[in-house]
């Protein structure tokens, strides 16, 4: 079977945006919900809606693709999720490795969706000399001193770090130095690396924070309303003297 060494996606060569490849994989989880439920095709309206976009840029992300819908049928699920995990490369092995064993680190290991989706945790690696052999997930966990090691004798070319933030960098530039070309860091810090070396970061403190910032809106919002609604109007008073003429109120002061 193929690994990650030697196989990488065709997008980048092929010019498509760095935007519709982030928005492929939600395509293909909406596309592999489908074919869970048997669903033969769909429109570029459903899988749109599906996979929380709008249809027409469904339409713009599949034209860099290749035209694989059919006017009045829609679009074959299979074929669909075959063409997207073939850009994606998903139809090959990725073996990976999580340096980082903490509570995040064993929770990723533990996830049961890596395999499914074309992706094999190669080994498990921490620099706690009293994690080294202990299993995690199935798998004994490996000294940091034998990353270079096991990175050569597995093939990885992507890397996960959940380690703190303070070991990140360190632990990021023997992974480079090994061969290591793409990496997923979970770390709270920002990762320097080199040209050809393609980092994702997820920070869940950051993604907390931007929800916090929403709620507050949406409480502001609420509370403008509620003040709204209490704040009593005077009534509009007639803008005489009060004394009635024959064409109605008087003004109060009559021209001389």
């Amino acid at each position: 079977m193929a690994t990650g060494r030697t196989h990488r996606p065709a997008t980048r060569s092929r010019g498509i945006p760095e935007a519709t490849v982030a928005r492929l994989p939600l395509y293909l989880r909406a596309l592999t919900g489908l074919s869970e439920r048997s669903v033969p095709t769909v429109s570029s309206e459903e899988l749109a809606a599906a996979a929380g976009v709008n249809s027409a840029k469904l339409r713009k992300d599949f034209s860099y693709l290749g035209s694989y819908g059919t006017r009045g049928v829609g679009y074959d699920v299979e074929y669909l999720v075959y063409q997207i995990s073939r850009e994606l490369g998903l139809t090959q092995d990725w073996p990976v490795v999580i340096v980082g064993i903490g509570n995040l680190g064993a929770a990723l290991a533990n996830y049961g969706g890596f395999a499914s989706r074309g992706f094999r945790v190669a080994a498990l690696i921490d620099a706690d000399p009293a994690m080294a052999g202990k299993p995690v997930a199935g798998m004994p966990v490996q000294h940091t001193d034998d990353l270079e090691k096991i990175i050569s004798e597995n093939g990885v070319s992507i890397g996960v770090i959940a380690t703190p933030a303070g070991a990140a960098q360190q632990v990021c530039d023997r992974l480079v130095a090994a061969g290591v070309t793409s990496i997923l860091n979970f770390a709270p810090t920002v990762l320097s690396v080199p040209e050809g070396v393609d980092v994702r970061k997820v920070d869940l403190s950051i993604e907390l924070q931007i929800l916090a910032f929403h709620e507050q809106r949406k409480a502001g919002e609420e509370a403008a309303v509620a003040e709204a609604a209490d704040v009593v109007v005077p009534p509009v008073r007639p803008a005489g003297n009060g004394r009635k003429g024959p064409d109605g109120d008087m003004p109060a002061v009559m021209p001389a």
